[in-house]
């Protein structure tokens, strides 16, 4: 049985699993990364740091799967689409106003763009017809603006730029190919337009300020563009090979954001044993739930969305337009309600005595709240308490990153249940987001009853209930729940000739496990009327801005 190592860059960390070609996993292991916050809206990272932990996460995996490093027959990559910047001789050069030039990354999550994001929407450039119309401060050509605004020196050093997920298998191989999911995703190359250069759009570059970008033929942001999955060079360099516990030469494919891995290892899973089809892909959306959420679904023709980014073509499924919705803050806005909680320290001394998580403790509580307040469903135990997640803006379907969150039906109180009440209700209103998401999606043409779920948020049973008796639709569970870095596992396979493309590899190495099904009746009838709040609370927001603006 062959095996593949499918590694995962996410805000934290870096995680390295191991899997057959079943989809079966050997072995995983995970390896903290740092991050700096050096001003407001600014977040940033290391790209040695980053790959010292990808070596470090590789080689416990192998130990824990009991595989030698020539075990392995192929190498996937994915990661956040943060930007990277390296000179000439790839050291790192900073992007960071401290200067310090370890700090040479710009994570997805910064917005220190949002002006200048704002500036480019406002060209109305056609290039914006593949972003839902809105470019975000998340994106790439935004901060590339910043960099050159207010980091001269910094902009004339850097001889590459790359999104994350290249730099690794640039870093793995010295092939400095960038991917068709990145670069169409992040960095508005209209891959519909054909590979190697050709979907650049030189006009969009020169007005919005980046004309040297074009005049350098896209030198510095990548030439040569490839599907996912396409092996890359002759494989691992030997330095490389030796900080992973690898061989050398083990074929790399072309990388793919961490959230549209979870999304390889999903929508082609196989449910009810039939097989996927067109019409079932309509169906289904793909939810990958962390510090931020993405929902990914994919159609045989473009779907323009306002507000929802894409349609991206062959960007994750080749040969289909992805649409792609998301939420900038979803774990991480439910543990800042938790974290800000003055019961939280309370919480916090009893996960440390007994050996559980909070959210295991919160759900408990949550539970035994129902049954001493006589409702029916824990999930009523917030009639009077609502959120507004928009905590550090609204990704889709509004884009808006400057939005703020709400909290309605505070108490002088502040125990353990009224804690638990806000988590509930911090969930609640993620899943909120998800329906609206998703409501956009179905008015264009998608017909959306399933979500096929995975990441650290979807580990949380209240996550998952929430989201299935607010959004009405049915949520199935990967039966590897390590669905992105199976994902990444899956064009490691595809690049090493084991699999003759990504849909063939994930048609063998997918499949679904248990499945929610959503509440009716009375209970989602509740949801309603709290979906109701969700959007009444955004638009008082709105007012309470206009107000403001009179002083």
């Amino acid at each position: 049985m062959n095996h593949f190592l499918g590694i995962d860059v996410g805000t934290g960390s870096a995680r390295a699993g191991i899997f057959d070609q079943k989809g079966r996993m050997a072995g995983s292991a995970s390896q903290p990364i740092e991050i700096w916050k050096p001003a407001p809206d600014h977040v940033e990272q290391s790209s040695d740091d980053i790959w010292r932990a990808c070596g470090a996460a590789a080689r416990a995996a192998l130990k824990r799967a009991g595989l030698k490093g020539d075990a392995i027959k192929g190498i996937g990559f994915d990661a956040t689409c943060s930007l990277v910047a390296l000179d000439s001789a790839d050291r790192p050069v900073s992007v960071s106003v401290t200067g310090s030039a370890e700090q040479n990354v710009i994570v997805w999550m910064d917005h220190r763009a949002i002006s200048q994001a704002r500036r480019i929407t406002a060209t109305g450039h056609p290039v914006l017809k593949y972003v839902g119309g809105v470019i975000s401060p998340e994106m790439e050509t935004p901060k590339l603006v910043w960099l050159k605004e207010n980091m001269r020196n910094s902009w004339k050093r850097t001889a590459r730029f790359f999104d994350l997920p290249d730099y690794l298998t640039y870093r793995a191989t010295g092939d400095g190919t960038r991917s068709l999911c990145t670069t169409v995703c992040k960095w508005t190359y209209l891959g519909h337009r054909g590979l190697d250069g050709a979907g650049w759009d030189a006009g969009y570059f020169r007005k919005i300020g980046l004309g040297d970008l074009a005049d350098e033929g896209f030198e510095r942001i990548g030439r040569k563009i490839l599907p996912m999955g396409q092996p890359l060079g002759s494989g691992l360099t030997g330095r490389a090979a030796h900080g992973l516990g690898l061989a050398a030469g083990t074929p790399v494919g072309v990388a793919i954001i961490d959230a549209h891995a979870g999304g390889l290892g999903m929508l082609g899973a196989r449910m009810g044993g039939a097989a996927i089809t067109p019409v079932a892909l309509n169906h289904r959306l793909a939810l990958i739930g962390g510090t931020s959420s993405c929902h990914m679904a994919v159609s045989a023709k473009p779907r323009f969305i306002h507000g929802i980014w894409g349609p991206y073509y062959s960007a994750m499924i080749p040969g289909c337009w992805l649409t792609e919705g998301g939420q900038s803050a979803t774990g991480a806005l439910i543990e800042h309600v938790i974290a800000s909680h003055a019961a939280a320290a309370l919480l916090e001394a009893e996960v440390a005595r007994t050996g559980t998580t909070i959210y295991e403790l919160l759900n408990a509580r949550l539970d035994a709240l129902a049954k001493s307040g006589r409702v029916e469903h824990p999930a009523e135990l917030t009639r009077d308490l609502h959120v507004q997640p928009d905590f550090h803006g609204n990704r889709s379907p509004r884009a808006d990153p400057t939005l703020k969150g709400m909290i309605s039906g505070l108490t002088l109180s502040a125990t353990a249940d009224d804690l638990a009440r806000q988590y509930l209700a911090a969930v609640q209103a993620v899943a909120f987001g998800t329906r609206h998401i998703i409501a956009e999606m179905n008015r264009k043409g998608y017909a959306i009853d399933t979500l096929l779920a995975c990441g650290g948020g979807t580990k949380n049973p209240v996550f998952l209930r929430e989201h299935a008796d607010i959004t009405g639709c049915r949520v199935a569970l990967p039966k590897e729940p390590e669905a992105v870095l199976l994902g990444s596992a899956v064009l490691g396979a595809v690049a090493a000739g084991t699999f003759k493309s990504v849909l063939a590899a994930m048609a063998a190495m997918n499949c679904a496990g248990k499945v929610i099904e959503p509440a009716r009746g009375r209970l989602a009838r509740y949801h309603d009327a709290k979906y109701e709040v969700f959007h009444r609370m955004h638009d008082d927001f709105l007012v309470y801005r206009k107000l403001m603006q009179k002083t």
